[in-house]
């Protein structure tokens, strides 16, 4: 089984790992302790000075403290506390961290939410949990349409600075992240595994890029923990609790997607949806959410003029003269199209594809077919055409 989950990188040597203060440990070990969720760890935490106490508590003190008893047992015999030494020298050797409750670092904004995790596993960098962010979800088996505009939007407001998070599943978060990459902007990944698990495997390549372009990898599971049903929709809280709001592209009636747009509901977080086709299943849940109050997005725009006012100045302020780009355009420059390009581009349409003889048949009297190939490769190249699977080709702006 561990051959099929890869990990991001192997450990690195050590010769010594830095010693992991008590407090910090005693969050650790209480998340490693069996039978303990969020909510009871919090709420021992706020009967206590300081979250290191726990190790000297008597059995009695632990159990009084509402923790089951074979989870007091486990702590009170010392196994809790080795767990998380040992957890520690894991996360050091794939130069990793961890965030807990207590730490300044911790996102305030996730704070917020009912059951925060009382530890966070990060690899990259940990201040990005505190910038003003948006995420993007939807389905794992997108449209054309749902791809090129999951893309777009989140490149468009990742070159305005709006940090792009999502869970780095197969489909529309895929490319919500892609899209931030091709920004060259950092994006955050929110895994339903541990650090070192990548899932799907096929995003190993994703997974470095994000980590390379300074983004970060975040998970409330310990190392190695691989990828389990119930995992995931519970890491949708964290992804809605981390960002300012929430983005739907497409989602059928009964999905993942869902749970994470109610998250979104009960955190009093803001609510966004791409419209749809409603001939197709995977509109559903946008269409629907639209209904129900979600804010319609089209373009970048219709988030970006819906953002709270204290971050939309302050990352405008950052941003410098970037924000006096053309409404609706990205801010990243345009090649100029050969005039074989833009005969090609016109054929395509983002929410359909075409076929190669297809393109072939209408642009016989235009274009020869070297001048069709030669003008496809030109455009995949600078993103603008999406190939797919048959040689299918869809346009992406």
């Amino acid at each position: 089984m561990m051959t099929s989950h890869q990990p991001i990188l192997a450990p690195v040597s050590t010769a010594e790992v830095p010693r992991l203060d008590e407090d910090r440990l005693g969050w650790l070990a209480l998340t490693l302790a069996p039978g303990l969720g969020p909510r009871r760890i919090l709420d021992a935490a706020k009967s206590l000075d300081a979250l290191g106490q726990i190790f000297a508590l008597s059995l009695t003190s632990l159990e009084g403290l509402r923790f089951p008893a074979h989870a007091a047992q486990y702590i009170f015999e010392g196994k809790a506390r080795k767990a998380a030494e040992e957890e520690w020298v894991r996360v050091v050797e794939h130069g990793a961290t961890i965030l807990t409750f207590g730490c300044t670092d911790y996102p305030e904004r996730l704070k917020e939410i009912y059951d925060p995790p009382p530890v966070l596993w990060v690899r990259g960098d940990t201040h990005l949990l505190s910038l003003p962010s948006i995420a993007i979800v939807g389905t794992r088996h997108p449209s054309p349409y749902g791809s090129g505009m999951a893309e777009i939007i989140a490149r468009d407001l990742a070159v305005r600075r709006l940090l792009i998070v999502s869970g780095m599943a197969r489909g529309i978060d895929t490319c919500a992240h892609k899209g931030a990459l091709a920004a060259r902007a950092p994006t955050v990944a929110v895994w339903g595994t541990g650090i070192d698990v990548i899932y799907p495997k096929e995003n190993k390549k994703l997974a470095e890029e994000i980590l390379a372009t300074g983004g970060a990898i975040v998970s409330e599971l310990p190392m190695g923990t691989f990828p389990a049903p119930q995992n995931f929709p519970r890491r949708n809280r964290i992804l809605s609790g981390l960002s300012v709001g929430v983005l739907v592209v497409e989602a059928a009636e009964n999905s993942g997607t869902r749970v994470t747009a109610r998250c979104a509901a009960e955190q009093n977080r803001d609510l966004y949806a791409v419209p749809g086709n409603v001939t197709n299943k995977g509109s559903w849940t946008p269409n629907t959410l639209i209904k129900q109050g979600a804010k319609l997005v089209a373009t970048w725009e219709d988030i970006w003029e819906d953002l709270p006012s204290q971050v939309r100045l302050e990352l405008e302020a950052g941003a410098g003269n970037e924000s006096g780009a053309a409404p609706g355009a990205s801010l990243l420059p345009d090649p100029v199209l050969r005039p074989e390009e833009s005969i090609v581009l016109e054929v395509l349409r983002t929410d359909e594809s075409l076929q190669i003889d297809e393109i072939l048949e209408i642009l016989e009297t235009q274009l020869t077919s070297s001048e069709v190939f030669t003008a496809l490769f030109e455009l995949e190249m600078t993103g603008r055409v999406r190939c797919l699977p048959g040689k299918n080709y869809v346009r992406t702006m």
